[in-house]
């Protein structure tokens, strides 16, 4: 999988090994997946995003924002139909950010860890200049701090009144994975 965070997006297709996910660069006909998750009000809710509202905002979305970003994939089942996606943003020249998103009826189906543990394994190979991989969390998103402690993620501490979203001041969870430690 080419991870050039300077490319625009490759088609090489990724799965996990048992074959239940692969990851694939999002396409403009994924919007009505796409709706699924980004008109949810709960899976929006630790997202810098509001809940999308009509097809043309979502479809707006995805071609000012998905198709133009550097590395992010569609979290595909079986049958190649997105339920979410994940994303690697440059931080600075060693350190790189993973987010990730996921339709509420997959949540706590081992989904987001496979995507997580798919993502950061490839991180490292494709990019042997990052040294670190990190993750910010809300404290509130138990959820998401538990996929990536599933994967072997170091929970580092909180960061106090971090970051504004959605008019909110925040603490968020800040975690990390090194090229030298092993995913659980």
């Amino acid at each position: 999988m080419e991870m050039d965070l300077n490319e625009t997006q490759p088609t090489v297709v990724v799965s996990s090994p048992p074959g239940r996910i692969s990851l694939r660069p999002m396409t403009l006909s994924d919007v009505d997946d796409y709706m699924v998750w980004a008109t949810d009000a709960e899976v929006a809710r630790f997202c810098s995003w509001e809940p999308c509202t009509s097809r043309e905002e979502a479809i707006k979305y995805i071609t000012d924002s998905v198709l133009t970003h550097p590395w992010l994939r569609a979290i595909c089942l079986e049958d190649d139909r997105p339920i979410g996606y994940i994303l690697i943003m440059p931080v600075d020249k060693i350190r790189k950010e993973i987010g990730y998103v996921l339709a509420r009826k997959y949540w706590g189906k081992g989904f987001a860890t496979e995507a997580v543990r798919l993502v950061t394994a490839e991180v490292f190979k494709a990019m042997p200049e990052v040294e670190r991989l990190e993750a910010l969390v809300d404290v509130d998103n138990v959820g998401s701090q538990r996929v990536l402690e599933k994967v072997g993620f170091t929970r580092e501490g909180v960061m106090r009144k971090f970051i504004v979203m959605k008019g909110s001041v925040r603490d968020m969870v800040m975690f990390s994975f090194l090229p030298t430690d092993p995913f659980k």
